[in-house]
């Protein structure tokens, strides 16, 4: 069983492209925005950017879910930023957890996020999300963001064979 997590910037799509997955497949998505503490949120709306000492116990919340999940034999589609090499480490709890980078442009994603509402991630954090952006491992599934969602759902299942 596959616990598959995508993750990039904020824009990127990857609670759009997390539900159609976990549709198509029958498995649980999870939003990793729902498991930030109200600090973070707080921070976040303010346009304050998180450090790593604020990751910290969502990152632990996160982790949880994936090995409660990987130990139990259930799959799972997880969105979430793991911007940095070692958050995407720190998540690897088994190496049935595949990675999908969803990859945009930051006009493309600017303009998304000029559209998008009821969000509460500020869109002047788009810059410094892409500066922390650390480059997908070797082996990780990277899909462009710049073709529509049902293609993107598509070379997924075909990338990952699921």
């Amino acid at each position: 069983m596959n616990f598959i997590i995508l993750f990039g910037v904020t824009g990127a799509g990857k609670t759009t492209i997390g539900l159609l997955l976990a549709a198509e497949l029958g498995w649980p998505f999870y939003d990793a925005d729902d498991f930030h503490p109200a600090a973070n949120v707080e921070k976040m709306r303010q346009g304050i950017p998180l450090t790593d000492e604020d990751r910290t116990p969502w990152l632990e919340s996160l982790q949880h879910l994936i090995k409660t999940s990987v130990d139990e034999g259930k799959p799972g589609i997880l969105a979430c930023s793991a911007l940095k090499e070692r958050y995407r480490q720190y998540l690897q709890v088994d190496e049935s957890v595949k990675y999908v980078y969803l990859r945009g442009e930051f006009d493309l994603i600017q303009q998304r996020l000029r559209n998008r509402v009821g969000h509460y991630m500020n869109p002047a954090l788009l810059r410094s999300q892409f500066d922390a952006l650390e480059a997908p491992r070797r082996g990780e599934c990277i899909i462009s963001v710049d073709q529509p969602p049902a293609d993107i759902v598509r070379e997924i299942k075909q990338k990952l064979e699921v």
